[in-house]
């Protein structure tokens, strides 16, 4: 039987995963943003997300002690702020001023959300687990924000208005056209003919 792949080096090959810049803050503190490509989700009742972050990172005694992060999720206008917030480091400069970023309170939270980003997940911190070169936060979601724009008719999420951007192995890339919808596989043909023509 002919081989059907190439043995590689093990690593982190799962991709694309979602670039999302992180906000955190401690009182009486000016915020931060770090950049993660770590960022999952991990549980839905409740809802949970986690971020995984190095231990020599600004943001990681941040997020520690104050047992709090904010998700931001990032489109395409927000690409530049987000990849020079993963370049620089806290210490050294004021990321939100840097970027013309704006802190938007989050009801709850001392870590603002990031007004120009689409939507945010507000986390509580409820576990970190130390892995090896990244701890992992787990985080249960007690807020989350979008901006009216994002809304269609019925009151739904329109993503395809963020134009969220998604990272692969170095690179930025745009996400494409929507390809389905969960159950399209099984759905009765005038429900997939109705949903697909939607989702052009």
């Amino acid at each position: 039987m002919p081989e059907q792949f190439i043995s590689v080096k093990p690593g982190t090959l799962l991709a694309p995963v979602p670039a999302v810049m992180v906000s955190c803050a401690l009182p009486g503190q000016k915020p931060n943003i770090v950049t993660i490509a770590w960022a999952g989700t991990v549980n839905s009742e409740p809802p949970m997300c986690s971020v995984s972050v190095r231990k020599e990172r600004f943001s990681h005694g941040i997020i520690r002690d104050s047992g709090e992060f904010v998700i931001n999720l990032v489109g395409e206008a927000q690409l530049k702020a987000t990849d020079f917030c993963g370049v620089k480091s806290g210490r050294d400069v004021d990321k939100f001023a840097a970027c013309g970023l704006t802190p938007a309170r989050v009801p709850g939270f001392t870590a603002p959300a990031v007004a120009e980003c689409p939507l945010y997940l507000a986390c509580r911190v409820t576990k970190m687990l130390e892995l090896g070169s990244h701890d992992m936060f787990i985080g249960t979601v007690e807020q989350m924000g979008v901006k009216p724009e994002m809304m269609d008719g019925a009151g739904r999420i329109d993503f395809s208005k963020a134009k969220l951007a998604a990272y692969n192995h170095g690179n930025y890339y745009a996400l494409g056209s929507a390809l389905g919808f969960f159950g399209y596989s099984v759905a009765a043909p005038d429900v997939l003919a109705r949903r697909m023509k939607e989702l052009k």
